[in-house]
């Protein structure tokens, strides 16, 4: 049968499950598959898994109780092998990889913060800092025909906003790395120009969120920051 993972371990994680339950309807049993260094918690996998959201909490409800007791490496949500045998077989090849791994993430949380601007406050400041869009919205106010002055505009635009957000971007990342061990940039959704995530030591995460917070507050009403966390440390994995 398919085996489901969860999460990876040193051999001598405590491996606390009582009272965790698995994915599935009826939840999984949870089980162990161990090699010598490493231990992987497991499930059988259902059959017609989806990431409803009764399958999603159990996944990180059992990451969540193994991260409260020790340094566990977190799965993606859906993550299944063939069976035991083959899931500790990769176990023991990737056992210096693992090792290595979770000694980075002992001890410490991710939090992923996004954050998005207003567009018409970012337009308004591209009006008024950029010469060249100034020069070409007159022209194409004057004359609504001129086709190339219109298309050349909002190409202008689109730099314009891609530059600013991306230097914007970077030197809120550069402000708060200090507060954090690691940080992994992801790739901006549709409405945030910022999609990044911290790995925060267990200890720090109350100053890393007033670091966050601090930003925030200096950036202004424009701007709308969404921190989520902590979080198992998906992204440094």
């Amino acid at each position: 049968m398919p085996t489901y993972v969860y999460a990876i371990t040193d051999a001598d994680h405590p491996l606390r499950l009582d009272g965790v339950e698995g994915v599935g309807d009826p939840a999984a049993q949870l089980r162990t598959v161990r090699t010598e260094q490493l231990s992987a918690v497991v499930s059988d996998a259902p059959a017609d898994l989806r990431a409803k959201r009764r399958d999603v909490v159990a996944h990180q409800s059992v990451q969540e109780r193994l991260l409260s007791d020790g340094p566990a490496l977190p799965m993606r949500f859906g993550l299944v092998g063939p069976d035991d045998g083959q899931v500790a077989a990769v176990l023991e090849e990737q056992r210096d990889a693992y090792a290595e791994r979770l000694k980075e993430i002992a001890g410490c949380l991710e939090f992923n913060l996004k954050v998005a601007r207003d567009e018409d406050d970012l337009l308004r400041e591209i009006m008024a800092e950029s010469a060249g869009v100034r020069r070409l919205n007159e022209r194409t106010r004057h004359d609504p025909g001129a086709h190339r002055d219109r298309v050349a505009l909002g190409e202008l635009v689109s730099q314009e906003v891609q530059a600013r957000q991306d230097r914007m971007g970077a030197e809120m990342v550069d402000r708060l790395t200090p507060a954090a061990e690691r940080t992994a940039v992801a790739d901006p959704t549709k409405t945030h120009f910022l999609n990044v995530s911290f790995l925060v030591r267990r200890e720090k995460t109350a100053a890393f969120s007033e670091a966050v917070q601090q930003e925030a507050e200096q950036r202004g009403v424009a701007y709308t920051f969404r921190l989520n966390g902590p979080l198992p440390p998906y992204s440094f994995v």
